[in-house]
């Protein structure tokens, strides 16, 4: 029974133990993984929602191709139609709208009027998407020249209407008594062919089928713009470029000449609160399908940091000068993800767990230690005592105190891994005993000596 007794108490010292060396410890890796977990990125959504235009600069062909590259990464692109890139921009500037990032024209705002919204950044440009004017009638050198005519410029909000009146606005050719005619792509195109309009204003890729078909209709002819080199100085997010003369059919040689254009930039736009690894997802998307070569495109020149009339994003500025991020160049979409979110993980295990998991072996073994070597102030004590010559009375009361100190030791419950500290004090105690009986030989011998002889009669 008694022994059991002393295994129940050896668990229970055991327990106490391990809780005051285990509860600090964990207290203090549970608050640094918290303030950790503060810092920890959330996990990019697997939804994106997209505005665009789809008649506008191709950009319903790009968002497909998009869609398709970035469901093989498991995510979902979901297409939001607008009426052009004026309303896609606006939608990107409402914290509610649900969309996350848009397809439009260079130079296009959030509205009439508005300056640039703080909360758009560009992920770069894509294309360059041609402004063409087509017209009926004398051949003429620049948009100054329509003055008078009836044009068609494109519907309200859409990236082609606002070019267009930009264009006009800077010749001082929009004014009566000429028409501008909200005209979608496909109506402006059958007017100008009726003879119901006299130009149409285009943004559309030199790829585009309808472009090449117009340029090879007879009595429309194709705007060369002759001060091309003019407007990209004033309008930076334009760029000037030659139609070379036969591109687009070597047999009947259209165009007839060599056209220069005016070309702003199809963009990919997006809120500043865009997921890092989505935005880096995506010019991954955009590497891939606006790398190729086109009619006025060289292979690899987009996606590219062009001047856009949007800042450019944090991510997009790394990813023009160092390319993708290491852990995507050689993991899946997800993992890379997962790793790079968790990396601040390691702060607290590094600085915190490592040298805790070191500390508290340490602290149990102190705890373990201190119900020992506090009976060391005793054996100390009288040690000293023994050093002031005691008499034979006192060096009994201290060998008693040291049978007491005995007893109380072996009371204490300590782990089998840790019982050397236990016979460690009790050889150093032996010491001491062995010191106090011969002292208590000697009195005894001395005393001895000391007692006269009697002598009897």
């Amino acid at each position: 029974m008694k022994t059991d007794s002393l295994k129940a108490q050896l668990k229970r010292t055991l327990r106490r133990d391990l809780w005051f060396a285990i509860a600090p410890a964990t207290l203090l890796i549970a608050v640094a993984f918290a303030v950790t977990f503060y810092f920890v990125k959330p996990a990019p959504p697997k939804t994106l929602v997209v505005a665009l235009a789809p008649d506008e600069g191709g950009f319903g062909y790009t968002a497909k191709r998009y869609q398709k590259f970035l469901a093989q990464h498991g995510v979902t692109l979901e297409l939001r139609p607008t009426k052009g890139s004026v309303s896609s921009v606006a939608l990107l500037d409402v914290e509610d709208s649900g969309v996350d990032i848009a397809f439009a024209q260079s130079g296009t705002t959030g509205g009439k009027g508005q300056e640039v919204s703080e909360h758009v950044v560009s992920l770069g440009s894509l294309a360059y998407v041609p402004l063409w004017v087509f017209y009926r009638g004398e051949r003429v050198e620049d948009v100054r020249d329509l003055s008078g005519k009836r044009i068609a410029v494109g519907p309200e909000e859409s990236g082609t209407r606002a070019l267009a009146l930009t264009l006009l606005k800077a010749n001082r050719a929009d004014a009566e008594p000429t028409q501008l005619l909200p005209l979608d792509r496909d109506a402006a195109i059958d007017a100008l062919k009726n003879g119901t309009v006299d130009a149409v204003f285009l943004v559309a890729p030199a790829e585009s089928p309808r472009i090449q078909k117009l340029a090879a209709v007879k009595d429309v002819r194709l705007l060369s713009f002759s001060r091309a080199e003019a407007y990209t100085r004033r309008y930076p997010y334009l760029s000037r470029h030659v139609l070379p003369r036969g591109v687009f059919d070597f047999a009947t040689d259209v165009p007839d000449h060599d056209v220069q254009l005016l070309a702003p930039n199809a963009l990919l736009v997006a809120r500043d609160t865009l997921h890092p690894a989505l935005a880096y997802l995506l010019m991954r998307a955009a590497s891939e399908v606006s790398g190729t070569a086109g009619i006025l495109d060289k292979t690899g020149e987009f996606p590219a940091p062009l001047a856009a009339g949007f800042p450019l994003s944090s991510e997009a500025k790394r990813y023009y000068a160092s390319g993708v991020p290491l852990l995507q160049r050689y993991l899946p979409f997800w993992a890379a993800n997962l790793v790079d979110r968790l990396w601040v993980m390691l702060v607290p295990i590094i600085a915190v767990v490592v040298p805790l998991m070191r500390a508290v072996p340490a602290v149990f073994l102190w705890r373990v230690r201190s119900r020992i070597f506090r009976w060391y102030a005793r054996l100390k004590e009288i040690e000293i005592q023994l050093e002031e010559d005691p008499d034979q009375e006192l060096l009994q009361g201290m060998l008693k105190r040291l049978e007491e100190a005995e007893r109380e030791v072996n009371r204490i419950a300590v782990p089998l891994a840790y019982q050397e500290n236990l016979y460690f004090f009790r050889e150093h105690l032996d010491i001491v005993r062995r010191r106090l009986t011969r002292r208590l030989t000697d009195a005894h011998e001395h005393k001895d000596k000391d007692v006269p002889l009697q002598v009897t009669a």
